[in-house]
């Protein structure tokens, strides 16, 4: 099996049919997720949230390894629902209104 490397920004070599490149992009990138949650007086409240979310260059490997390529579809929404409804039940429907920012 072949090791996996992180290479950094430039021109690197590769041997054809040996070595495949998986590109990824490090920059920050938004991530529009929107879900309905309980508040804590058991309203619902669609809510709209904005996540930036970039690669770490150092863990590109564990993650390609672990979670390959779409990890982004795969393992982000998962976790940024559980987080926003475990704050937005804290929170009545009118202070969720009120102190929107």
């Amino acid at each position: 099996m072949f090791a996996v490397r992180v290479y950094p920004e430039g021109t690197h070599f590769i041997i054809p049919w040996f070595e495949r490149p998986t590109i990824y992009d490090v920059r920050a990138r938004p991530h529009l997720v929107e879900s309905t949650s309980g508040s804590r007086d058991l309203q619902m409240v669609k809510i709209s949230l904005w996540v930036l979310t970039r690669h770490v260059p150092d863990q590109l490997s564990t993650v390609y390894r672990t979670l390959g390529t779409n990890y982004n579809e795969r393992v982000l929404p998962s976790i940024i629902h559980e987080t926003l409804k475990v704050v937005v039940a804290q929170f009545n429907a009118s202070q969720l209104i009120t102190q929107r920012e």
